[in-house]
């Protein structure tokens, strides 16, 4: 068993393989847009799935929460907004993603590992870290501020729908009223560097568990979920971190 030393060295060290400049400039964009489009716009139907059904029950459970006569139903828009844009579309929907994307990653070049596909590359003078771990990191990185932002949109449409229910007195009207109330730009722009940061862990930690295999089939299973896991504990903790230093 590695102790978590020994773990963040190796992380480390192979972070510092990957950023290096590509050799070969024109293989590096081609395989970046394969993995913007894989790992990024393969996700767009889950994003805005989830995102239309939480927004809807954000919405509602708050509508059910808010009975008080003297708390105004423009303040179920509010919260709806404020939840969505300041943790939902950023936090929590890359915790989703770290179970898709990362355990696709880990599983991927877990495989190259045991059917020895980066030996080869090594053997052959292939900076492996560099050619496999860089694109899926640049391009997750790029696309996940498309995913943010269509998350909140479609998060927000989610509650306009719940709110045609006529809930608890809550009404549309009402509902978007709530929506324009005291509305801070900042907090898009926030939810994109939190989503950016969680992206790299994401991409980063997926890429050392798979690339860091030994043994068979089974291995990379246990690598694929161990990345999920700790990209999940990592994204949480950075929450906390990013949160304090960007909004206070």
């Amino acid at each position: 068993m590695k102790s978590s030393l020994h773990i963040l060295g190796e992380y480390t060290l192979l972070m510092g393989k990957t950023f290096t400049a590509p050799t070969r400039w024109g293989m590096f964009f081609r395989q970046l847009m394969r993995e913007i489009y894989k790992l990024g716009a393969d996700s767009l139907g889950i994003v805005v799935i989830i995102s239309i059904f939480i927004g809807t029950v954000i919405a509602i459970q708050i509508s059910l929460n808010i009975s008080s006569p003297l708390i105004p139903k423009f303040t179920i828009g509010y919260t709806t907004r404020e939840i969505i844009l300041l943790e939902f579309s950023s936090s929590i929907m890359c915790l989703i993603l770290a179970g898709k994307v990362g355990s696709n990653i880990a599983s991927e070049i877990g495989t190259m590992r045991v059917t020895e596909q980066i030996d080869a590359m090594e053997i052959m003078g292939v900076n492996s870290a560099n050619f496999l771990i860089l694109p899926k990191i640049v391009g997750l990185m790029l696309f996940i501020p498309v995913l943010v932002v269509f998350s909140m949109f479609t998060g927000i449409i989610g509650g306009i729908g719940a709110s045609y229910a006529d809930i608890n007195g809550m009404t549309p009207s009402s509902f978007i009223y709530g929506l324009q109330f005291y509305f801070n730009s900042y907090y898009i722009a926030y939810s994109v560097i939190k989503a950016l940061v969680y992206a790299f862990i994401i991409a980063s930690v997926a890429s050392y568990f798979g690339y860091n295999v030994k043994g068979g089939a089974l291995d990379v299973g246990k690598a694929s979920t161990n990345a999920v896991v700790m990209s999940s504990i990592l994204i949480l903790m950075a929450d906390v971190i990013l949160t304090h230093i960007l909004l206070t």
